[in-house]
């Protein structure tokens, strides 16, 4: 048998397409490849290979310094560009591979880019949403406090009614089950509140409280006791502890790619408060509020994963 390759032709207007001509001709027909300037899958073969356990994503900069230096990660450039912070962290039953990113700007639809890019990349098992918050109860979100949550309540979506009716409708999800009874375990382990010293210098000798609570989540910063958004999420659901801009986006990219046949990452929003939401609020607490976060989602590592 002879295979030639390539076909010479002299002319114009000539068509040739899967053609075979004499005896004993084959045609092989080869799958098309259309460019279409955007590769299927970014991440390289060392990223996409090995299994990545935890998928950590952070709006501020206070916030991502605080994991890189909890978890020790160490920074990596992408090929697209993008940077990433991976490391391990070892507990007694296992060794845990973490990847830490930052969203280009606050708020719900950056913190899906980013997610999107952490699941292009490295396809974590979990992400975490780790960083700082506004406190909406008195109690038990106090500045310095950590408030983890498996439940999320978006509160942006909303009718407009004649008069200036408004009616807010409010999404509430919850994390997978697994990652439930992660949490659940901790605080059987530790109490409610767990109390954990702090390691920031300047408040190392002081103690902060951890409590499971639900995160109202939307696009306002809000700065006023008196916030229409505060009492509606309050009348919603008497456990929202805190209020953000991302933990809604976190929670309705898992549900959208739910339907996948790979299994769907699980997700956790961990909260330090750094201001109570009302006219006194800044950025002094960032700092505090980022590291206890930071910490907490060291310690929660090994019921995580």
């Amino acid at each position: 048998m002879i295979t030639n390759r390539g076909i010479v032709n002299h002319g114009d207007n000539n068509n040739f397409s899967n053609n075979a001509v004499g005896e004993n001709a084959h045609v092989s027909i080869a799958t098309p490849y259309f460019n279409t300037g955007t590769p299927a899958d970014e991440g390289t073969a060392d990223e996409r290979s090995d299994i990545w356990d935890v998928g950590v994503v952070t709006i501020l900069s206070e916030e991502l310094r605080s994991v890189v230096d909890e978890l020790k990660l160490e920074r990596h450039k992408a090929p697209s560009g993008l940077y990433f912070y991976r490391g391990e962290h070892t507990t007694p039953e296992s060794t845990i591979r973490i990847v830490a990113t930052q969203s280009q700007s606050q708020g719900q639809r950056s913190v899906m880019a980013a997610l999107e890019n952490l699941r292009r990349h490295y396809d974590p098992r979990l992400w975490a949403l780790v960083g700082v918050g506004g406190g909406i109860h008195d109690e038990h979100a106090r500045i310095g406090n950590v408030i983890v949550s498996t439940d999320i309540v978006y509160y942006e979506n909303r009718k407009i009614n004649p008069r200036g009716d408004v009616r807010r409708r409010g999404e509430h999800r919850q994390s997978p089950a697994p990652v439930v009874h992660a949490v659940n375990a901790f605080f059987t382990d530790h109490g409610t509140p767990a109390r954990v010293h702090g390691q920031l210098s300047t408040h190392a000798s002081e103690e902060f409280e951890v409590y499971p609570g639900v995160i109202g989540s939307g696009e306002a910063v809000i700065a006023d006791r008196e916030s229409e958004i505060r009492s509606y999420l309050t009348n919603y659901h008497e456990k929202v502890l805190a209020v953000d801009m991302e933990a809604g986006g976190l929670s309705q990219y898992w549900q959208e790619n739910s339907f996948h046949g790979a299994i769907n990452p699980g997700w956790i929003v961990i909260r330090g408060v750094s201001d109570n939401a009302d006219e006194k609020k800044g950025h002094g607490y960032h700092e505090l509020a980022a590291r206890n976060a930071a910490q907490i989602l060291r310690r929660l590592l090994p019921y995580l994963c």
